[in-house]
């Protein structure tokens, strides 16, 4: 795109990496799992199992491995054996191993069953997992702890991710009104609940893929989040109309503690997951025998919110939305001389915000599986710490605090006592907010912002 903005690029580089994973990653790592481990019950009792290649195989929902049986006598014998399985994708019931064919013949359905129901998901049937096979041959050779840090930084990009878009909400709003809504981390599990609901949606209408489903929750989220926000934060923000702050903060604290309780109540207590997609690890280093990877759904993760955040700067710098709320936030009265409608950018800003922070808590699920009805609330709180540790007033400063705080939590507990990671986190932000009370990108004036 010769002449597009640097956001726009880099939004369209993660879209395409988003693309190209919905291609590449189809072999599936559980039923990959499944496959292996019946392999040992194919096989002479003692043999050495080593797998030499995972692919998909034929017809879609089926995984073929070819593997190289090594007994005590004689020369290694090479075998193949293809697993299908009852769905695939995002479906519930995807583990399910309904037949086995081999080079040797197909076996018979009662002898799936009985594989399936006494030894796939046994003691002894996890303990005979012959592993992937070596895939970390032929890769480069790095020092350790080059290998270490390259492996901690790789495990930190969705949760940088994460917090940067949550962090990104509340620069929003209190960018443009002074004015912090303590409730964006339930936002994000309010988003988590609608994009389960969507992913259950596209299994129930026969579209398993995992892209169609996280395609259908995204969207769902998006819209959830966008409509509570802007609905909430009419009654808990834009109708207060106290000089102080703290009226409107106490009522952000009653809105959290409302959605915790409704999400309780409509989803029950009980967390709902979703199963694991493009999970296979990818090789791309190793140290000896310690191997650097990383999964094709953390860099999808990463990708999204990598796109995300490109498209809000560019909407903030390049559309009209974004020259209006910069001039609202620099000097309200003279934006609304100049025709900008308060009212009308305060409920944008709470829709964008609350979109933002329905797609972090969308990555959430799809990153871990799932996000409870009260796990929100530790999440809005480190993602207020990054917008307050990047400058809370600034947009990219909270996206650039999103990232070192979720760069700083990992490399901590890799690198320090993962017991005492909070208190050097908090024991950072008082430092910033002494010497840089604005924040990494905020306000320059030594003094404290008015909060």
């Amino acid at each position: 795109m010769p002449g597009a903005p640097a956001p726009l690029k880099a939004a369209a580089a993660a879209a395409l990496t988003l693309f190209a994973s919905g291609c590449q990653f189809s072999v599936d790592a559980e039923q990959a799992r499944i496959c292996r481990i019946a392999l040992p019950a194919l096989n002479a009792p003692g043999s050495q199992i080593i797998i030499e290649r995972t692919q998909p195989g034929p017809g879609g929902r089926s995984v073929r491995l070819d593997y190289r049986v090594e007994g005590l006598v004689g020369p290694p014998l090479r075998h193949w054996a293809v697993c299908r399985f009852a769905a695939e994708g995002l479906s519930a019931s995807k583990a399910e191993l309904v037949g086995v064919d081999t080079d040797r013949g197909p076996l018979s359905g009662s002898s799936v069953y009985l594989l399936r129901r006494f030894y796939v998901d046994s003691v002894e049937g996890l303990m005979a997992d012959p592993g992937p096979g070596d895939r970390a041959a032929g890769l480069r050779e790095v020092p350790e702890p080059v290998a270490y840090l390259a492996q901690q930084v790789l495990v930190s990009l969705p949760r940088t991710g994460i917090y940067g878009l949550l962090a990104a909400a509340y620069a929003l709003v209190f960018g443009l009104v002074s004015r912090i809504n303590l409730a964006f981390g339930e936002l994000a599990a309010v988003g988590a609940a609608a994009a389960v609901a969507g992913v259950a949606m596209a299994t129930g209408l026969g579209f398993s893929a995992p892209l169609a489903g996280l395609g259908l929750g995204i969207l769902c989220a998006l819209f959830a989040g966008a409509l509570y926000s802007a609905v909430a934060g009419h009654f808990a923000v834009a109708r207060i109309a106290a000089r102080s702050a703290q009226p409107s903060l106490i009522a952000t604290v009653g809105l959290s503690l409302f959605l915790m309780e409704y999400l309780r109540l409509a989803q029950s207590p009980v967390t709902v997951w979703i199963p694991p997609i493009w999970s296979d690890t990818l090789p791309l280093l190793r140290a000896g025998s310690f191997v650097v990877g990383v999964t094709p759904v953390s860099l999808v993760t990463s990708g999204v919110a990598a796109a995300a955040a490109a498209a809000l700067l560019t909407t903030m710098h390049r559309s009209g939305f974004g020259r209006a709320w910069r001039a609202y936030a620099d000097d309200p009265k003279a934006a609304a001389l100049s025709g900008v409608d308060g009212r009308r950018l305060l409920a944008g800003t709470l829709a964008l915000a609350g979109a933002m922070a329905g797609l972090a808590g969308t990555l959430v699920v799809t990153q871990y599986g799932g996000l409870g009805f009260a796990g929100g609330f530790q999440l809005g709180l480190k993602a207020l710490i990054a917008a307050v540790f990047g400058g809370i007033g600034s947009v990219a400063g909270a996206l650039v605090g999103g990232i070192a705080i979720g760069a700083f939590e990992t490399l901590w507990s890799a690198y320090f006592p993962i017991e005492m990671r909070d208190v050097a986190l908090y024991a950072s932000l008082i430092a910033v907010l002494v010497f840089r009370p604005g924040g990494l990108l905020g306000s320059r004036d030594p003094g404290p912002r008015e909060v």
